[in-house]
Parts: C-alpha cells; structure tokens; sequence
C-alpha cells in the first residue's frame, strides 16, 4: 500500500484511513461490511471492491471471515479498475 501511496499520493491520506478502519473491524459475514462500508461493492462471497477517496481509486480485497483476515488483491485508479476483470483478478503487483 505503502507504495502505491508513493506514487499516487492524493491517495495517502484515504488509504491509511481505510487501513485504520478495517484493522479495527469485526466482521463476520458479508452484511457486516456493508453496514460499515454501505458504497463497498460485493462481488461474490468474500470478494469486495472499496472506493477510496471519493471512487478516484479503487481497492479489490478478499475477507477471510473466519480468520479475521484482509487480504488486499488489486488496487489502483478508477480507470485501470474499469480495464480489470474483478472476479478472476489475482495479487499483481503493480503500482
């Protein structure tokens, strides 16, 4: 994350904060980050897409529920978002 706030850096201040917030959260089920994140995306299961400062950047993430755990997949500007295929996208990466 860190570097790609390096490079995007209007997307620092967004970034971290959504780091904050997710390192504090208790999910356990889908319906629990909606709750949180009501303009977060459900892709399938435990696949979502968050909109970071205002949807300039996007971030895909995998929840392990049971594990408590956040995996970050892709992240990057809206306009490579929209080239990315979410549901098959792997960790690349890429900044």
């Amino acid at each position: 994350m860190v570097k790609f706030y390096e490079k995007h850096a209007s997307s620092k201040e967004s970034l971290e904060a959504w780091f904050l917030e997710v390192s504090d959260a208790i999910w356990q089920k889908p319906e629990d980050v909606i709750l949180d994140y009501p303009s977060a995306d459900v892709i399938i299961g435990k696949r979502f897409v968050f909109n970071i400062k205002g949807n300039h950047y996007r971030l895909i993430v995998d929840i392990e529920f049971k594990l408590k755990l956040v995996f970050i997949v892709w992240m990057g500007t809206h306009a490579a978002y929209d080239k990315v295929n979410v549901k098959e996208v792997k960790y690349v990466k890429s900044y």
